[in-house]
């Protein structure tokens, strides 16, 4: 097409199975549809994929949506403001435990967030120690613990110190002692199970409101330079996002998973079925109704800033920072132009 402003594209991901919209457009040539040459980046930790977003390394990224109001602010010590027109997940996480800690606490599969919270809080107050892990500092993940251990001790949620760590080493970094539960999005829940290292013991759609986990970012003064360029990345994993929830045969999604390394572990209609299901289940609904990108999401992002890491700020400010989060004019002509 010749109105881009630059064809030839890095993009960034983190191996979870919310990057899989960036893998399947590549695979489907929905790039290529939209006049795009695109070459996917597997990014060993989000700190590496957000600086090199941040530096111009890459043009664009499967990012967590808590580093679009961190960079706003600041608070991820570079500044270099950032922008959304895409949704690739919502609350889609997990807090699993080792299987060790879950037997020794007694937290049963029925157990709310709230029950298990308090087994946990529990166990600390008694002298016991925990180390728990997310993935970022500015993370929906982060927040999630936080609220968990809130839910039955609010001054613990505040004081404990949690570690960080890349997703894929969750599930080493708690075989090795190193931790003792982790939040983080599949399939490494489901790999520490398989494992027989971890249980699922709640989900984050039971403790924190449906908003944005991961969304397709670039820096604004990218979008700024190249709004063409960004409109036709849109509409390509638009589409993407658009068949994955449609396409009946589920094998060749996986099959992809599993040759991209995201998927570690023998599972299907036959083996494994549970998880299975669960992993299509996740993968037709990463996004429920809508990926474009809300400002209510932002400015929930932010009071999270302000409860869990001292962030200070007003509202008007929350409600500006917010709303620059967020490209609606590349989403509605990404969409306008899959619609026609």
């Amino acid at each position: 097409m010749s109105t881009l402003e630059k064809t030839q594209l890095q993009l960034g991901y983190i191996p979870l199975l919310d990057c899989l919209a960036l893998l399947w457009a590549k695979q489907r040539g929905f790039f290529e549809e939209q006049g795009l040459d695109v070459t996917l980046v597997k990014e060993a930790s989000w700190a590496s994929l957000r600086d090199r977003l941040a530096f111009g390394l890459l043009d664009a990224a499967h990012c967590l949506s808590a580093m679009l109001p961190a960079a706003a602010v600041g608070a991820d010590q570079i500044g270099t403001p950032l922008q959304t027109s895409l949704v690739l997940s919502e609350n889609r996480a997990f807090i699993s435990l080792s299987q060790k800690l879950t037997h020794q606490l007694a937290i049963q599969e029925n157990d709310t967030a709230q029950m298990s919270s308090q087994k946990v809080s529990h166990y600390i107050e008694q002298g016991h120690s925990i180390s728990l892990a997310h993935v970022f500092k500015h993370s929906i993940h982060h927040y999630c613990l936080r609220e968990w251990l809130a839910l039955a001790n609010l001054k613990l949620a505040q004081s404990i110190q949690l570690k960080t760590l890349p997703p894929p080493y969750m599930v080493e970094a708690l075989d090795n002692h190193v931790i003792n539960g982790f939040c983080v999005g599949e399939p490494w829940n489901t790999q520490g199970e398989l494992l027989g290292l971890s249980k699922m013991i709640c989900s984050s759609q039971n403790i924190i409101p449906s908003v944005a986990d991961k969304v397709l970012a670039v820096t604004q003064e990218w979008a700024k330079q190249h709004p063409q360029t960004l409109v036709a990345l849109t509409t390509a994993i638009m589409k993407a996002q658009q068949e994955l929830g449609e396409l009946e045969d589920f094998a060749p999604i996986l099959k992809l998973l599993v040759e991209s390394g995201i998927v570690r572990f023998h599972c299907s209609e036959e083996v494994h079925v549970d998880k299975y299901y669960m992993i299509q289940n996740i993968v037709r609904h990463l996004v429920k109704e809508s990926a474009l990108p809300k400002v209510e999401d932002f400015y929930w992002l932010l009071e999270q800033m302000q409860k869990w890491d001292e962030l200070q700020i007003d509202q008007a400010e929350i409600t500006s920072l917010g709303a620059q989060c967020i490209n609606l004019e590349a989403y509605k002509q990404a969409k306008q132009r899959y619609s026609s």
